[in-house]
């Protein structure tokens, strides 16, 4: 990269280089980082890679998860080099991705961002719902229980577990969730292996794929497995040396990329058309499938309550600042006061995880599910904000090439948004 010029000079500014990181305290180091960044990414969404190429062929699925990671990780250094811009004028003034909101297009700019995060971290809880109740469906298939019975039996424990306020209570039981996804996918690996049969007996493109159906759907997966964009910020300022996270962001993805492709393609060459919507319900009934699906199901039960905090927090802090809740709420003794505002905020998460396993009894299909919230809100917060937020914040410092790349992204993203929720509704209801 070039020397950094002042935006009040009018010439173009590299396009992602970092300029006031390192104004910020952090102590993760490199390795540390890409540790977070997998942690933060990696989730039950790459269990349905293979679905996806199932529906568009392992060609056209591998396409799709490439350009979901190119694009993700464009738009995740495209986030911080918004708020670096935005610290030169105000330090200190930008920590979240709805603050960012705020300062492009004000208040309306922070109720989207929120949203939108509200409805993509719903949309992450939901599908954890629907993979415990079909993995243990699967387990107890003899005895006939269906997947809506597991879903109703794990409300009260969610509820449960959503009263928890210090998420490090919890953290043991999400590094044991991931612990297990790597063991899932190595015991699906395995299997691959042995049921290998040659790539003649798969399509490369199909009949979907080939009318791009298929290729929005992958990638719709795909954008779904690289969930965590909302932690990009947090991952940056967490860095001992910010100037190398793009570096450091990028050696991650590579590895994601390649894992996520093999694995996608692995899993549908080993089960083909038989290929279910999660891989782990292909899996044989014996004691080492049997275990990392209870183990799967019991580190996401207890990783639940992580996944809905960021909704917690931004539900919560809106509460607080209603004056119906306040009048709910009031009593002469601030101690009284607390504990009505302590037992309204705890009914709030209660009915917060009554509605999302409500929702997960009314999805038809896992895959579906994914494929759908990762064309829809994924989708914007990872690709279509990121990209108005550059061109609102030093658009005007950019070169041609650079204004002509932040818009074809924002409008590819939209239209991708678009045709992949209408993909999903119709391909889920045919």
């Amino acid at each position: 990269m070039g020397k950094k010029e002042s935006l009040e000079d009018g010439v173009a500014v590299p396009l992602l280089e970092p300029s006031y990181s390192d104004i910020r305290g952090g102590t993760s180091t490199s390795i540390q980082t890409i540790g977070n960044i997998i942690v933060s990414i990696v989730g039950t969404g790459v269990l349905g890679l293979p679905f996806a190429f199932k529906i568009s062929g392992y060609l056209t699925g591998a396409i799709g998860v490439i350009i979901a990671a190119l694009s993700t990780f464009y738009c995740m250094n495209l986030l911080v080099y918004c708020r670096d811009s935005i610290e030169k004028e105000e330090p200190g003034q930008v920590k979240t991705y709805g603050d960012i909101g705020q300062k492009a297009f004000g208040l309306p700019g922070r109720y989207l961002t929120e949203t939108l995060i509200i409805i993509s971290q719903c949309g992450g809880s939901v599908a954890y719902l629907i993979f415990i109740g079909q993995n243990l469906s699967s387990i107890f298939k003899h005895q006939n229980i269906p997947v809506s019975w597991f879903i109703i039996a794990l409300i009260p424990m969610e509820i449960v577990l959503s009263w928890i306020q210090s998420l490090s209570t919890l953290s043991p039981f999400s590094v044991f969730a991931d612990i297990c996804n790597v063991l899932a996918m190595g015991i699906v690996f395995k299997q691959d292996l042995q049921l290998f049969d040659g790539i003649s007996e798969r399509k490369a493109i199909t009949t979907e794929g080939i009318i791009s159906q298929g290729l929005v759907f992958s990638c719709g997966i795909a954008v779904f497995c690289f969930e965590g964009f909302g932690m990009t910020l947090a991952l940056e300022r967490s860095m001992k040396d910010k100037k190398k996270f793009k570096w450091v962001l990028g050696y991650a993805f590579l590895g994601i990329t390649f894992v996520y492709i093999c694995f996608g393609i692995f899993g549908y060459l080993a089960y083909g058309d038989a290929t279910l919507d999660i891989v782990t319900l292909n899996l044989p009934d014996d004691w080492s499938s049997t275990a990392v699906k209870i183990g799967l199901c019991l580190g996401l039960a207890f990783t639940f309550p992580i996944m809905v905090h960021p909704i917690h927090e931004i539900v919560e802090g809106k509460l607080k600042e209603s004056m119906w809740f306040q009048k709910l709420c009031y009593s002469d003794k601030e101690e009284v006061f607390e504990k009505r505002e302590r037992y309204g905020l705890y009914l709030c998460r209660a009915s917060q995880v009554i509605g999302q396993a409500l929702i997960a009894l009314c999805v038809p299909g896992f895959g579906v599910f994914v494929s759908l919230v990762g064309s829809t809100v994924c989708a914007l917060l990872a690709f279509v904000l990121p990209s108005a937020f550059h061109l609102i914040f030093v658009g005007s410092s950019l070169a041609l090439w650079q204004r002509a790349l932040d818009i074809i992204i924002l409008f590819c993203g939209f239209c991708f948004a678009v045709y992949g929720t209408y993909n999903a509704i119709v391909g889920g209801s045919s």
